[in-house]
């Protein structure tokens, strides 16, 4: 049995050294997050739980906390619980007071100065609570919540910068912009690979690969080999349980009752983290 909630800088220091990557879930249901946390316990991985701003305001930090502190202290592996890109000041406060272990300032939109000024302030609540933290730089794009980045608009981090960045602010783990993006890629991802080679060998701490629905298996492999020491996985874990219970009621149209149209959305979470877990090299690594 755990002793609840851990932070995640831990977790991803040895990622990072060692080599593999922790996948963080983001999850909108009970149902969604104890699949997860069950994915992780067959595999014997940790795991990060991860929510949206739109999912705190949709369920509620209290609940979301509750449910996550149930399943870490039923579970025997390390589990976090990680708030998603969050440009609010206050609400990164009130979810590390109400038990989230991780929280990520995005200021990626505002100038570097000003990113580095905000980041340091999270930075500095933060780290005095033992949470971990993760800025971004650089602009990831697609859509996350009501942060929408267009094409034109994403830009791809500096090596330099993030190496002049961390040094500024201190922060403990960097989502570095590489060519990724939020959401199903229409095409190929086009993922600047020497990019984060550059980074990785300028900066020491985890890195932090945003937009992993969808990359091909080979390429997520390349891109944790080179330093990405967390991955983050929504819409595909999102389009799963939602297709399962669409299937379901397409072969079950008059069953109503909940409890049997969640255990197949339940199950297909539970597959699709497997997998994850296992591309990422974290299975066996609790």
């Amino acid at each position: 049995m755990s002793r609840g909630l851990v932070s995640s800088t831990p977790l991803l220091v040895e990622a990072r050294a060692q080599g593999y990557g922790i996948v963080a879930f983001n999850v909108h249901t009970l149902e969604m997050l104890q699949a997860v946390v069950e994915a992780a316990e067959s595999c014997r991985a940790p795991v990060i739980i991860q929510t949206t701003v739109g999912t705190v305001k949709h369920l509620g930090m209290d609940y979301i906390v509750a449910a996550a502190q149930v399943a870490a202290r039923r579970a025997s592996v390390p589990i976090a619980l990680h708030l998603d890109h969050c440009q609010d000041l206050t609400l990164i406060q009130q979810c590390i007071e109400a038990g989230y272990t991780s929280v990520m300032i995005d200021a990626s939109k505002l100038q570097f100065e000003d990113n580095v000024e905000r980041t340091k302030e999270v930075v500095a609540y933060a780290s005095r609570r033992g949470v971990n933290v993760e800025a971004e730089l650089g602009k990831i794009g697609g859509v996350e919540d009501d942060i929408v980045v267009s094409d034109a608009d994403a830009m791809l981090a500096v090596p330099e910068e993030c190496e002049q960045f961390l040094a500024l602010t201190g922060v403990p783990t960097l989502a570095p912009a590489i060519g990724t993006a939020h959401g199903i890629y229409k095409g190929e991802p086009n993922i600047d690979f020497k990019r984060i080679e550059q980074i990785a060998s300028r900066v020491a701490v985890p890195l932090v690969l945003h937009g992993g629905s969808g990359i091909p298996a080979d390429q997520v492999r390349r891109c944790v080999a080179l330093g990405m020491a967390k991955m983050n996985v929504a819409t595909e874990l999102k389009n799963a349980f939602s297709l399962a219970i669409q299937q379901f009621f397409a072969e079950h149209p008059e069953e109503l009752d909940p409890r049997q149209y969640m255990v197949p959305a339940k199950e297909a979470v539970k597959r699709m983290a497997i997998d994850k877990i296992n591309l990422c090299g974290s299975a066996g690594r609790a």
